[in-house]
């Protein structure tokens, strides 16, 4: 039985959907070593400019950040090292003919422990132009706007 229950979040990646159009997302379980767990347990990690890319039937996680850990020695991990991810043959397989058909890329969205295991989500997306960035931008405004009005006025209705 687990010692943790339930799910800690330890970093997000808010600019992959700024950036991207999430298509489909996959939960992934990670190899990591001892000194990067017990880092992970701290809370320290960044997914700005992770990665994953599939190569030979498996699954990799590439340029996330996770610092060293300050009470390890000559045991430490290096911090952006190539991980491992641990996926079912059949979503390597639908995530390869997903992203080999062009335009999709592989976008690590969150790392967290799920019942005491460390887990990543990533997603099949789409790189997002400049306008449609913008677009989405202003749909936001304007949908918060639209219920800042609707809020003042109900305040001045009671």
């Amino acid at each position: 039985m687990p010692r943790e229950r339930g799910e800690k979040v330890i970093a997000t990646n808010r600019r992959a959907h700024h950036d991207y159009a999430i298509e489909k997302t996959y939960e992934a379980g990670l190899v990591l070593t001892g000194t990067e767990v017990k880092s992970l347990r701290q809370g320290r990690a960044n997914l700005s400019d992770g990665y994953a890319y599939i190569d030979g039937g498996e699954a990799f996680l590439d340029a996330v950040h996770i610092p060293e850990y300050s009470q390890g020695h000559w045991t430490n991990h290096a911090s952006k090292r190539t991980r491992k991810l641990l996926l079912h043959k059949e979503e390597i397989i639908k995530i390869s003919h997903a992203v080999s058909a062009g335009g999709y890329t592989l976008v690590p969205l969150k790392l967290y422990f799920s019942d005491g295991r460390a887990k990543v989500e990533i997603a099949v997306a789409k790189g997002k132009r400049e306008y449609e960035k913008r677009q989405a931008i202003r749909e936001r405004e304007d949908k918060r706007e639209a219920e800042r009005a609707m809020r003042s006025r109900n305040r001045l209705g009671e």
